[in-house]
């Protein structure tokens, strides 16, 4: 055996998938950060929620508070303070640890308000600016609704934000993102998959023929073979079939949880996803206007119902985050 197929095996699956893909963490845990030493880090308000709870944040959730109370306003700009502040010190925390980015989240019941969205994220990169972190380092994560992707537009061509995509599952919201010139997408593997178990007969897939994994292929062939800057960063997984099925994605946003099974296993992998294998992929390239996004939507029964839940769910943990700090306001 060759020397470097004896280094390959002798290395975690961790390891190997390092080499083909950028990884991200998917978590507010900063310990978790530094076990597996990721490149970057996302964050929603859901992970933000949760992290509040815990002990170790107690000082960050504080500090929101003093700065709210300082800020004055009535209740409500108090609260949108103490929220805008949290997120930004989780950030901040986060970019010690890591050596990459760092995606913040847009309020998801902004999700059709351009103009709020807009508005939010300058606000966000400019807390940021104040702490000393430039842009560069930012992602500011808006939903993929047509408001969320013409918010993006005007962010990254107008003011340089960079924008992650999020709550992305369906083939035209991809291509109108890239479109927009939107920097990143994060198309959701694992909810799709979850759609396909309860609403088909299928509840098993193997690896490559996974829903969510196909989706993720076709957008990442689609953006390659037509030369798209946009890059693809698959998440919300929910095995590490559905991870190792897209070895040599752009990024991968992987849970704490999925990346200790990763570190622990042997398996030996290559790329699945290339650009060369995409150019040589049989796919027309497509224009999306408005029109044609809402009427592909209203055409994919999963899109459209994991989207409005998607915004739903981080609604209702931006609201849990909200009465914690209405309390400590109070």
């Amino acid at each position: 055996m060759s020397e470097p197929q004896n280094k390959k095996s002798a290395m975690t699956t961790l390891d190997q998938l390092k080499e083909l893909t950028v990884i991200v963490a998917d978590t507010g845990d900063f310990e978790a950060m530094k076990e597996y030493k990721p490149t970057d880090a996302t964050t929603n308000p859901s992970l933000i929620s949760a992290a509040a709870n815990m002990p170790a944040y107690q000082h960050l959730i504080e500090e929101a508070v003093t700065f709210a109370k300082k800020s004055g306003g009535t209740m409500e700009q108090q609260i949108e303070a103490a929220m805008d502040k949290v997120y930004v010190l989780f950030g901040l925390e986060i970019l010690k640890i890591v050596p990459g980015r760092v995606s913040t989240e847009v309020d998801a019941r902004m999700s059709f308000d351009k103009d709020g969205m807009i508005a939010k994220a300058k606000k966000l990169i400019d807390m940021y600016k104040a702490a000393g972190v430039s842009k560069d380092r930012i992602l500011i994560k808006l939903s993929s609704t047509w408001e969320g992707i013409e918010a993006a537009k005007v962010l990254e061509s107008k003011y340089g934000i960079h924008v992650n995509m999020t709550l992305l599952f369906n083939f035209y919201q991809a291509v109108a993102c890239a479109e927009a010139g939107a920097t990143l997408i994060s198309p959701f593997v694992g909810r799709i998959y979850d759609w396909f178990v309860k609403n088909t007969d299928q509840k098993t897939f193997e690896r490559l023929d996974d829903p969510g994994v196909k989706s993720v292929t076709k957008i990442y062939n689609y953006y390659k073979k037509f030369g798209y800057d946009t890059v693809v960063m698959g998440a919300s997984f929910r095995n590490t079939d559905q991870i190792l099925g897209l070895a040599g994605c752009d990024l991968l946003t992987i849970s704490p949880g999925l990346l200790k099974k990763l570190s622990e296993a042997n398996e030996q992998i290559s790329s699945v996803l290339s650009e060369k294998l995409a150019n040589s992929c049989d796919l027309e390239e497509v224009t999306v206007d408005e029109n044609k996004f809402r009427w592909e939507m209203n055409e994919d029964a999963m899109a459209t119902d994991k989207l409005a839940d998607g915004i739903r769910r981080f609604a209702v943990d931006a609201v849990k985050l909200e009465n914690l700090f209405k309390q400590k306001l109070q």
